[in-house]
């Protein structure tokens, strides 16, 4: 009995010492398929960078699964077609979760205010940074890989998700944010436009001619993606002539401090750092995959309702329209200095700034706007929001968030939400 019991010891050892040798565990996959030496952009390098920051804001919004979970399955993938699949699950996953958690819908919140943008950025930012880092073992080439990340940020940006009801007497009505940016100065940035899309996204209101549908995206703050088109991709569908046709649109971004501002005019000019550290200080190029105007317009001025707006008495910052345009009056417009007034744009002159600057705010309302010229949608209502600039972070750079953040971020947003609201009311179907 006794030479019987040892037996079966030496045999279950055997076995355990296989299965410990042989098995793979979750660690040694995710390692295996991913190549730390090529290199993350400027703005992946902050997840690092700023630690433990993106780290603490992630885990206490219960967002880190959904970096763990993306990177087992871009492992699992066997062929490009899976790794899409698994890219789109996880980009939509990621930004309906978001939209979920801001709207008190989600049952496990974690310890952070629901009204917080950055666990979006920062959980995005770790599944761009796997999948430039995965390596496969097949071959991805690099349109491949371009394509793929496309499609990563498009999903997790709220893009592919825009989803109007279709049939008559319902208002549509598309917004977009913002991310946070200037990074590279502050890693606890917040951007209250961002978290005010994340508010408003699927929200239903309902206006004195029938209920108004409201769906967002967040735009990135980089250089690149613009030129590639995301705004236009991200507008440009929904300002054609069909069932899914817009009735009003508004790019919003973060602005100057305790204001809220509608931009009288977007100028055809941009400059400026994004967020991988590329700057700009030229003429907005055209989208080539999109409708222009046959004449390029120097600066487009807002037909967003902004009487409307004004009059509707939000709180607890100020509205106003702001018409202050900086241009080039003389024909050698860039050897000569600029001049800013607010009477809006000299006939002929020659954009430099439109009211909101001349940064990628500026620019969302330039191209939303272009392609709307462009694609003859003349009676759509279009402009840009500048809302009040996120206020009260902490002396001590080790805490990310504290109750008078809080309270700032949620009055801005929340006086977004009422702006759209009165946009949407005045908007004619």
């Amino acid at each position: 009995m006794k030479k019987t019991n040892w037996k079966w010891g030496i045999a279950l050892l055997l076995i355990g010492v296989f299965t410990f040798v042989f098995m793979p565990t979750v660690g040694s996959a995710k390692s295996s398929c991913y190549d730390s030496n090529v290199p993350l952009t400027p703005e992946e390098q902050r997840i690092e960078d700023g630690a433990p920051i993106p780290q603490q804001l992630m885990s206490d919004a219960n967002f880190t699964e959904f970096t763990d979970e993306f990177k087992e399955d871009l492992c699992k993938a066997k062929n490009i077609k899976i790794a899409q699949k698994a890219i789109e699950k996880h980009g939509t996953k990621l930004w309906n979760t978001a939209v979920a958690r801001a709207q008190g819908e989600k049952p496990n919140l974690g310890e952070l205010d629901r009204y917080d943008d950055r666990p979006l950025y920062w959980t995005r930012l770790h599944m761009t940074s796997a999948l430039r880092q995965w390596k496969p073992d097949y071959t991805v080439s690099e349109k491949e890989r371009e394509e793929l990340m496309k499609k990563l940020e498009y999903t997790s940006r709220g893009i592919t998700s825009i989803d109007f009801p279709k049939g008559k007497g319902v208002k549509r009505i598309l917004v977009s944010g913002f991310d946070p940016y200037r990074l590279e100065q502050e890693f606890r940035r917040s951007n209250p436009s961002g978290a005010a899309a994340l508010q408003l996204d699927g929200k239903m209101i309902l206006t004195n001619e029938g209920p108004a549908f409201i769906q967002t995206a967040n735009f990135p703050v980089r250089w690149d993606d613009f030129e590639e088109g995301i705004v236009e991709d991200t507008f440009g569908p929904y300002l054609k002539e069909n069932k899914n046709q817009v009735d009003l649109m508004m790019t919003i971004s973060q602005g100057g401090p305790r204001v809220m501002a509608i931009e009288g005019f977007a100028g055809r000019w941009h400059t400026g750092v994004g967020n991988n550290l590329e700057d700009r200080s030229e003429v907005i190029p055209t989208a080539n995959d999109w409708e222009m105007p046959e004449k390029l317009p120097e600066f487009i001025e807002t037909t967003l309702p902004y009487d409307e707006m004004i009059a509707a008495q939000t709180e607890p910052w100020p509205v106003e329209r702001n018409d202050e345009v900086c241009e080039w009056l003389a024909p050698e417009y860039r050897d000569q200095p600029y001049e800013c007034h607010d009477g809006g744009p000299t006939a002929g002159s020659k954009a430099r700034k439109g009211g909101g600057g001349s940064y990628l705010s500026n620019e969302s309302m330039y191209r939303s706007n272009r392609v709307r010229i462009g694609l003859g949608a003349y009676d759509i209502p279009g402009g840009h929001l500048h809302v009040a600039a996120q206020e009260y972070y902490p002396d001590d750079t080790t805490i990310y968030i504290t109750d008078e953040f809080t309270n700032f971020r949620r009055n801005t947003v929340d006086q977004t939400v009422e702006l759209v609201s009165a946009a949407a009311e005045a908007a004619e179907k």
